[in-house]
């Protein structure tokens, strides 16, 4: 079974007991309120699709202290199946790691057939299969814990860039980004391990790592794993980076580079060549890029040749990018390092 990265709420009798626009004193359904607790410490998103008036339906769940729980809430008289779709786009989410509450089977049923992929039960079916499977997941990293928070910062950061009037350059200056690059300790290896399996778009080769063979790395004095943190204005992106780098005489080679698709559109990859082609220059070290095409990271080949990597001819199945002048590699103006870069 996928993992469940998000779960809907309907409000009306799931979320609560009694329907708002009707009139009743709507009060908190306590096996709702404990599987919303549950799912915010498994790192789970969550979010609502609703029938209601939107002014009413936020004010009741800012009384009852919920309203800072759910990103990209869907609070109006539309089709429950048009909201979720805009949730999951929202969230660049694959629909298949969706699950939609809603006491209605029409409204279920409605829902499903405009989401191919979305499981959709009441809370009571979803708490029993939840016994039985285990769909909450459990024993999550501290930076997948932490990402309702990082989209109810990513919510933040989307209504800003909505409102400003101004170059793309300009907005992500506004955000006071920095970025730390930092040799990965053991604390790091679950969340590097995780960002392996994870990531596939910004991804120079798509190899994964378990935690054990990231530590055996780590402790050789030829290698170097990197881990890159990202902050601004609105908060933690938590460690969104990773860099695997072979070090040989006279040429350094990035076995592995790969940032998070939640930074996407922050040229965050960039930055972290950047990083790495600095240290080579002081080094006086050429700087080589192994890249392996997996048809979803044709980005990050655009990405090493707009930097000036250029192929090096081999016979392979690895296309090996070479930079004679890394020291020319830099990071964008708009980026702070932080103090381990």
């Amino acid at each position: 079974m996928t993992t469940l990265k998000c779960v809907i709420w309907d409000l009306d009798d799931t979320l609560w007991r009694g329907t708002l626009a009707e009139g009743d004193d709507v009060v908190p359904d306590a096996a709702a309120i404990d599987l919303v607790d549950r799912l915010e410490r498994a790192g789970v998103v969550q979010s609502v699709a609703s029938r209601n008036d939107h002014d009413q339906a936020e004010r009741r769940l800012a009384e009852i202290g919920l309203a800072d729980r759910f990103v990209y809430p869907e609070i109006s008289w539309s089709a429950k199946s048009a909201a979720v779709r805009r949730i999951v786009s929202a969230l660049n989410i694959g629909s298949d790691t969706v699950v939609f509450l809603d006491d209605s089977e029409f409204e279920r049923a409605e829902v499903s057939v405009g989401n191919p992929g979305v499981r959709c039960h009441t809370l009571a079916e979803f708490l029993e299969l939840d016994g039985a499977h285990g769909l909450v997941p459990s024993g999550v990293t501290p930076d997948a814990a932490r990402r309702p928070a990082m989209y109810r910062d990513e919510q933040r950061r989307r209504a800003a860039e909505a409102e400003f009037h101004g170059p793309p350059g300009e907005f992500l200056a506004s955000l006071e980004m920095t970025l730390t690059v930092r040799a990965a300790d053991r604390a790091d290896l679950d969340r590097a391990a995780e960002l392996t399996e994870r990531t596939n778009q910004l991804n120079t080769t798509g190899t994964t790592y378990s935690v054990e063979e990231l530590a055996a790395l780590g402790a050789r004095t030829d290698r170097e794993v990197l881990i890159a943190e990202l902050t601004d204005r609105f908060g933690d992106y938590g460690r969104v980076g990773l860099a695997v780098l072979r070090r040989e005489p006279g040429v350094w080679t990035v076995d592995l580079l790969l940032v998070s698709c939640r930074v996407m559109g922050r040229n965050i990859g960039s930055a972290l060549f950047g990083v790495i082609a600095q240290r080579a220059s002081h080094q006086g070290v050429a700087l080589r890029v192994r890249y392996v095409p997996n048809g979803r990271n044709r980005q990050m080949r655009i990405v090493c040749s707009m930097l000036g990597f250029q192929p090096v001819p081999g016979d392979g199945p690895d296309v090996i990018l070479e930079h004679q002048a890394p020291g020319s590699v830099t990071v964008p103006d708009y980026l702070k390092l932080g103090e381990a870069s």
